[in-house]
């Protein structure tokens, strides 16, 4: 159509664009380099996470209510990579910027999905550190697999709908400012913003899904741990304070890589070049996926022990047949 040739230039008056343009980064000739280093990052997250997966399968100690939050984390960390990364790499290192308009839909529905799944798997991990620290003698009734399967799908569907309605509400406004997406991927806020209608209730939403997906489940885990913090501090030894406290470094640790960058962000918006907050943005959504197994492996008492076991019976087995 030769309605975008202007694309980057004069408003056109438009309904549903036929593709849009992802803008990406501006002004600089080295990003090449930039998207290669997400490449190893998604490398190394894809096998990170199916080795927790394939640990948590293959060792029976491991399926508990706990491991179901685990296992989960790994699969939304391994599905959001996979959609992410792969595209953003496409789009940018193989200039291939244009996008068609229900490829866009798509790629925003599944980017956003994952994205907020991480940060809900984390309110049922704190959940399960909460039950285990304040009410350790009937923590194997309130956290249940029953209870764990209900909580992680209520999330999942939770997801999917508000995902859905942000799908909905974008479907009906018309584009006139421009096609081109000022962001790395087809992010909600930029998509929105060019609309030449009525954008209230997308607006509306694109207000409340930050705070359902991000700042409750932050709130939600912090009064967790002030919960958790407050049962310790009635512990008269000290040992089994620390002993109760390491059980949640791991989680800690999770949470901190997943919320740091972006209260910084967030924070900083108005005062952060474009560059540095498309930077910012990419790596909070693929650096959290890479870590959060070698975090589980490395402070996770469970997981090292059943390495352990798996690769005693691999050898057991080797000798076996010889």
């Amino acid at each position: 159509m030769d309605l975008f040739t202007s694309a980057y230039g004069k408003n056109i008056t438009i309904g549903r664009p036929a593709y849009f343009i992802i803008s990406g980064f501006i002004g600089s000739h080295n990003m090449k380099y930039y998207y290669v280093f997400l490449f190893f990052v998604f490398i190394i997250s894809v096998l990170g996470n199916t080795a927790v997966m394939t640990v948590i399968c293959l060792d029976h100690n491991l399926r508990t209510p706990k491991y179901v939050a685990v296992f989960n984390l790994a699969l939304v960390d391994l599905l959001g990579s996979t959609a992410l990364v792969p595209k953003v790499i496409d789009v940018f290192l193989f200039n291939h910027n244009f996008i068609t308009y229900n490829d866009c839909m798509t790629f925003f529905f599944f980017c956003y999905s994952f994205m907020s799944m991480q940060s809900l798997n984390l309110v049922a991990l704190s959940y399960d550190r909460l039950m285990a620290i304040m009410f350790p003698l009937h923590y194997h009734v309130k956290v249940t697999h029953k209870i764990m399967f209900s909580l992680v799908l209520f999330f999942w569907f939770l997801v999917f709908i508000s995902n859905l309605m942000a799908i909905v509400l974008l479907t009906r406004i018309s584009f006139c400012k421009s096609v081109v997406i000022d962001s790395y991927f087809c992010d909600y806020g930029p998509i929105h913003r060019l609309a030449c209608n009525d954008n209230f209730p997308t607006y509306v939403l694109g207000q409340l899904l930050p705070v359902l997906i991000l700042w409750l489940p932050l709130v939600t885990i912090l009064f967790s741990y002030i919960c958790i913090g407050y049962t310790l501090a009635k512990v008269a030894a000290s040992e089994e304070r620390m002993k109760a406290f390491k059980t949640c470094t791991a989680h800690i640790s999770l949470v901190a890589i997943y919320y740091v960058p972006l209260l910084i962000t967030f924070t900083m918006y108005a005062n952060i070049h474009k560059n540095a907050r498309i930077i910012n943005l990419s790596l909070s959504s693929v650096v959290p996926p890479m870590l959060n197994p070698i975090i589980y492996v490395l402070q996770t008492q469970e997981i090292k022990l059943s390495i352990k076991r798996l690769i005693k019976i691999k050898r057991h087995f080797k000798i076996t047949v010889r």
